[in-house]
This record gives structure tokens, C-alpha cells and sequence, in this order.
């Protein structure tokens, strides 16, 4: 997984892809407002995958997840470890 500061977004490549997720940062803030799937990668756990780093990401650096992205939400509520 990569940080794209510039475009606001994290980056996973997965089998020649990208998944990604939109952010928004405010201080110690992260919220994910939107996580997209290339069709061809839906229901392959690619965004599953990129939530987990995402999540690894947010608690390394004492970042509280906001997840305002309806799959993040439903990621963040099936994974309590990291709530």
C-alpha cells in the first residue's frame, strides 16, 4: 500500500489493479470516504486487503479512522481488533 498525498488516496496494486481509498486528513483524523474496487478484483478480498493496511497505517501512526465510505463502515464493524 502507498500514500498518494497528492491525489488523497491510498494505493494497492492487486493482480495488475489498483484498489484505493479517498481520505481526508484533519490532525490526527483519517477519514475514508470512498474505497473502490476495479470490477474485475470484486470479490477477491482486494479491498479487504487494502482496509487491513489501511488500518495497520492509521494505528502506527495514532491515526483515529473515520469511515464515512459505507464498505469502509462495514470493514470497520466486522474487524473490532482495530476500532
Amino acid at each position: 500500500m502507498r500514500d498518494n498525498s497528492a491525489l488523497k488516496r491510498f494505493e494497492l496494486d492487486f493482480e495488475d489493479h489498483i484498489v484505493l481509498a479517498e481520505y481526508s486528513r484533519d490532525g490526527l483524523t483519517l477519514a475514508i470516504t470512498h474505497v473502490e474496487t476495479p470490477p474485475e478484483l470484486r470479490g477477491k478480498g482486494a479491498a479487504g486487503v487494502l482496509m487491513k493496511d489501511i488500518a495497520e497505517y492509521a494505528r502506527t501512526h495514532n491515526l483515529t479512522i473515520i469511515p464515512i465510505c459505507s464498505y469502509a463502515a462495514a470493514w470497520m464493524e466486522r474487524h473490532k481488533e482495530y476500532s
